[in-house]
């Protein structure tokens, strides 16, 4: 099936000129940071595709991203692959040709991965052997065109007592489909674009310009952020995100949309019990896992008796 429907538009860099992505090669990577409209862009072949009642594939490195795609499922759950790649040397997709997953990569027009800058090189080429086995044909990928997409601006993969060489090496630029990739490029925050919010803009270039490698550190490698985007404690942090935590008429809804994010699980544990402490009312503990083990335990007891 022929994706000439499929207009690609490199925003910021080409202005509203689109550019029709070739057919005659099959392999592309799309670079995209955050709010450029990755997902958007991705899910229009996809739904289009579909639409037609033809066959798409769409998968991601993580559960969560592969949510935000049509009919997405983490790539190792489709494609059969060993959780521990460390420990895989030459790893391989388990589908069997005559399986429901073999006969869909078989009769596919496209397969769309995102989030796989963080991925080990390895995935895709074992992806790739697979596909020419599968579909009996050499061209890269099997024939099939294949996009995929993240942000090296990110997480890279993570090797165990690595170094940064490590995981360089084992980053999809290094393997030898990177060069047989067409590289695309989204550029463009399309949330400050649309709102016009200057401070979001403002904030969102600082960003890009620390991804980049733009902002000068010290030596320790620290890098100094503009005033404003930053409270030296987490009393200060929780006052500023829940202004209004200790108030009566705070209604939960007004809470759902807002979350602090920390790195380490008791930095999690411990801004939540500050935000609970400030919440009004009292706290009664419960322990609901304690209780479902009970119940399950009763059914398990009443089916045997």
């Amino acid at each position: 099936m022929s994706l000439d429907f499929w207009k690609y538009r490199e925003l910021n860099t080409i202005g509203s000129s689109p550019v029709a992505i070739p057919t005659k090669d099959e392999f592309f990577f799309l670079d995209a940071p955050g709010r450029t409209g990755k997902t958007f862009l991705m899910n229009l072949p996809l739904a289009k595709i579909l639409q037609g009642n033809g066959i798409a594939i769409a998968v991601a490195s993580s559960d969560i991203a592969a949510t935000l795609l049509h009919g997405g499922r983490t790539a190792h759950s489709a494609f059969k692959l060993p959780l521990d790649l460390t420990k895989q040397g030459n790893p391989t997709c388990n589908v069997s040709r005559g399986s429901a997953m073999g006969n869909l990569l078989t009769e596919c027009s496209l397969i769309i991965s995102d989030e796989e800058a963080m991925c080990y090189k390895a995935v895709f080429e074992a992806l790739e052997r697979f596909l020419q086995d599968l579909r009996r044909n050499m061209r890269v990928m099997g024939g099939v065109i294949v996009l995929l997409a993240g942000n090296f601006r990110q997480t890279l993969p993570v090797i165990p007592r690595g170094t940064r060489a490590d995981e360089v090496n084992a980053s999809i630029k290094s393997s030898y489909l990177w060069h047989h990739s067409e590289k695309l490029h989204l550029t463009t925050n399309m949330r400050v674009h649309v709102f016009g919010d200057e401070n979001a803009a403002t904030f969102s270039a600082q960003l890009l310009d620390v991804s980049n490698g733009t902002v000068s550190g010290d030596t320790d490698g620290f890098i100094h952020l503009p005033f404003g985007n930053f409270v030296p404690t987490k009393d200060d942090l929780i006052s500023a995100v829940f202004p209004d935590i200790a108030s009566q008429s705070l209604h939960t809804t007004c809470l759902q949309g807002i979350a602090i994010l920390a790195p380490h699980n008791k930095t999690v544990d411990a801004i939540n019990n500050k935000v609970f402490d400030l919440l009004p009312g009292e706290n009664s503990p419960s322990s609901p896992l304690t209780r479902m083990k009970t119940r399950r335990y009763d059914r398990f007891h009443n089916r045997i008796s």
